[in-house]
């Protein structure tokens, strides 16, 4: 499984939120908050579903709730892709 960076991660998510949004991705910075973007709602719902698809993993609900900003997006993404890569718990 390759590793992704921290500066690898947080430009793709840049490139996500960019290209969803129509947005120029230099205008998004990591302490941007969807707020000050413009997102709404509705297009955080899209961004979730593109970040799904970028990243192979599965936001739950009540973490996509804590994503209101590039920084928080790019943090929650790599936990989870820290859990996919960990072995799963013997049951």
């Amino acid at each position: 499984m390759e590793s992704t960076s921290e500066t690898d991660l947080l430009s793709r998510v840049i490139r996500v939120v960019a290209k969803s949004q129509h947005m120029d991705a230099s205008a998004i910075k990591p302490e941007s908050t969807f707020a000050e973007l413009g997102i709404d709602s509705l297009d955080g719902l899209q961004i979730l579903f593109a970040l799904e698809e970028e990243f192979g993993v599965s936001i739950p609900d009540d973490a996509g709730k804590e994503f209101n900003s590039i920084a928080r997006v790019s943090g929650g993404i790599q936990m989870l892709l820290k859990a996919k890569s960990e072995p799963a718990p013997a049951s």
